[in-house]
């Protein structure tokens, strides 16, 4: 073993020791993992889209602000349009809107920001070096989240192998282990960059993203149950951008079918968070799995954000609302 690969996984260790005792939050206050306390999350998702979003968001952030029930926000991709340039500057234009929530913000990327950023309209952009650029931006701290009240969490960039997985993030709340996993619309970046006029080597790299990403989502998803399982967790929360079941099923059939097998053996409620189509939608999309609920966020607003509510003591663990300004 190298000392790399031993101080990886000493660092993996005592995050798992943290998760078990509870993780800090800024200011000191403790994140009980083993609370039964109710807790309420809002989800957004697809926003801020363009200029009038853009000028819109603030008002959207002083409303979850001034809810003192809500302890985290959630955002299920997509920081930007997908015609919009992919630059640094509009990065940093969202991060900014984003450090405004008081609580931990927690962000789960999209492929807007860089899947797509090979059109013309975003900017003409290598998709991989755009993904680099999205973790440099909105993972500074890896293990640690954005926001006001940043709160520490698992991350896969922990793991020997996986430590370019910033993004891929885990921590326990009020009973639920929450997980976000990094899986994108334009079929989880099976969809060619710049179209017919794809190079070879463009195609190769891009199937290497693609491979080692799927590899890492996999092995994270079996990290969130098996978290779960030893932790007594009485559900999982899972989030990510994709809408998996729109359209076709290529780039999305590991994925699906991991989360409907582990699913599956945990037994408890499983919750799906995705964004990407837009619409708000609830649904039981596994049949071999019916402990899933779906949730679709509505996106490409920035008038509405949906109130999670985690409640253990309740015969429903998960129960939501959609919160219009």
């Amino acid at each position: 073993m190298t000392v790399k690969t031993l101080l990886c996984t000493l660092a993996a260790a005592a995050a798992l020791l943290t998760l078990s005792a509870g993780a800090t939050a800024g200011g000191g206050k403790p994140v009980n993992a083993g609370s039964k306390n109710p807790l309420s999350i809002a989800v957004i998702g697809d926003t801020p889209y363009g200029e009038e979003q853009i000028a819109a968001f603030p008002e959207l952030v002083d409303d979850v602000n001034d809810d003192p029930k809500v302890r985290l926000v959630l955002h299920l991709g997509d920081v930007k349009s997908g015609s919009s340039r992919c630059s640094d500057e509009r990065f940093q234009t969202s991060l900014r809107l984003y450090e405004t929530f008081k609580d931990p913000f927690v962000l789960t990327p999209g492929d807007n920001e860089w899947t797509d950023c090979h059109r013309a309209a975003a900017g003409g952009y290598l998709p991989t070096e755009r993904l680099a650029a999205v973790r440099e931006t909105f993972y500074p701290q890896p293990g640690r989240t954005l926001g006001g009240r940043p709160m520490r969490v698992l991350t896969q960039s922990d793991e020997p192998g996986f430590e370019a997985f910033v993004e891929n993030q885990l921590w326990m709340r009020s009973q639920v282990v929450f997980s976000a996993v990094h899986v994108v619309g334009s079929r989880n970046d099976l969809a060619p960059w710049f179209g017919s006029a794809e190079t070879e080597q463009q195609r190769e790299l891009r199937l290497e993203e693609y491979r080692t990403r799927l590899a890492a989502d996999l092995a994270w998803l079996d990290r969130t149950f098996a978290t779960a399982r030893r932790e007594g967790a009485q559900g999982v929360a899972i989030a990510m951008q994709a809408d998996t079941f729109a359209g076709s099923p290529e780039g999305f059939e590991e994925i699906i079918e991991r989360i409907e097998d582990r699913a599956r053996e945990f037994g408890g409620p499983v919750l799906l968070l995705q964004g990407d189509t837009h619409t708000y939608k609830v649904d039981r999309p596994l049949a071999g799995a019916p402990n899933v609920t779906r949730i679709v966020v509505e996106g490409e607003t920035a008038d509405e954000w949906l109130r999670l509510r985690i409640d253990p003591r309740s015969d429903e663990l998960f129960s939501w609302e959609r919160e219009r300004l």
